[in-house]
């Protein structure tokens, strides 16, 4: 098969395109012929200096497909069948061979190039703001990055929950568009200090969950916007940078948390997020939830895309056809 891989991590031009083996199905694996691949945050990351686990590497957490085979243990799924998975590697290739419990059918009216984009997106957010953030009905959401995969998920989420719902974005045109999927309050972090500005959106008070996958200094920013027993999810590092200390003196006496949060760890302790991400498929079937996708590149042309993703000029998701 050909894929799109690199032998050592760093900018998008370590991708090469070349041929290299088919993957071996383990008796729990299906295999599928790759229609879609989504490339998600922690993709990008793991080719700017993640682990490898071979040499050449195969990056990717999620595809969608056609499954050509199935392994001997595996019950659920038949050739034919319409599928998305996810894993820790190996998605930006024409086959791709996933665990079963990793996998979901799609649904009759959802496209593979929409099913590409639900479980690590949809999944995460729904446990950030819900099994994490414990949001209910009247309270207040702030999502970081609204214009990414994961915001434009926590956003439609959010607002379907019966929360006033706030996000930051690069630019007042992004702001713009994420107010269709349920936006009520958009901060441009280029312009302005998102803590001020929450704060004085809600007149001094702060907001009850923040959801933070940007990371870096602005995860210090998302605990000074807290409201009394407000909580934080951190769920990854799109800034590209760690903060080396975060300050929690004042979340004591305010009755604060911060949780951490990682989607691949919750699938495989915890059964009750495959079905989770099964019902978002469904609603997405019925039009209640919405994927964005910005631009779809060839397989071949995995380093443009990825180029493309962190110029922070993308709305949605980005994709790749092989």
């Amino acid at each position: 098969m050909r894929a799109a891989v690199y032998y050592e991590t760093g900018a998008p031009d370590v991708f090469r395109y070349e041929e290299v083996p088919d993957p071996a199905p383990g008796p729990s694996d299906v295999l599928i012929k790759v229609a879609f691949v989504s490339i998600e945050g922690g993709d990008t990351l793991n080719r700017l200096g993640g682990e490898m686990s071979h040499v050449p590497h195969i990056v990717g957490y999620q595809c969608s497909g056609v499954v050509l085979a199935v392994g001997e243990k595996v019950t659920g799924f038949v050739p034919g069948d319409r599928v998305v998975t996810t894993g820790l590697d190996g998605s930006h290739a024409e086959l791709r061979a996933a665990a079963d419990a990793f996998t979901w059918k799609v649904p009759e009216g959802v496209s593979l190039e929409d099913a590409a984009c639900v479980p690590v997106p949809f999944g995460t957010a729904d446990d950030c703001l819900f099994e994490f953030g414990h949001l209910v009905a009247g309270e207040t959401a702030l999502i970081h990055a609204g214009a990414g995969g994961l915001g434009i998920a926590a956003i439609q989420l959010a607002k379907r929950a019966g929360a006033r719902v706030f996000a930051t974005a690069s630019s007042d045109q992004k702001l713009e568009r994420l107010k269709e999927l349920g936006l009520d309050e958009g901060i441009n972090y280029v312009e302005r200090d998102f803590v001020a500005e929450a704060r004085r959106l809600t007149d001094g008070r702060g907001v009850d969950v923040v959801v933070d996958s940007v990371g870096g200094l602005t995860l210090q920013g998302s605990l000074n916007v807290l409201a009394y027993r407000g909580r934080c999810v951190t769920v990854g590092d799109a800034g590209r940078s760690s903060a080396e200390k975060v300050d929690i003196s004042t979340m004591r006496v305010n009755n604060q948390t911060l949780s951490g949060y990682f989607m691949g760890a919750e699938l495989f302790f915890n059964p009750r997020v495959h079905a989770m991400i099964a019902n978002h498929l469904e609603l997405i079937a019925r039009g209640e939830l919405r994927v964005v996708v910005d631009r779809v590149f060839d397989l071949e042309d995995a380093a443009a895309a990825h180029a493309y993703i962190e110029s922070r000029q993308s709305f949605g998701r980005v994709l790749l056809a092989p």
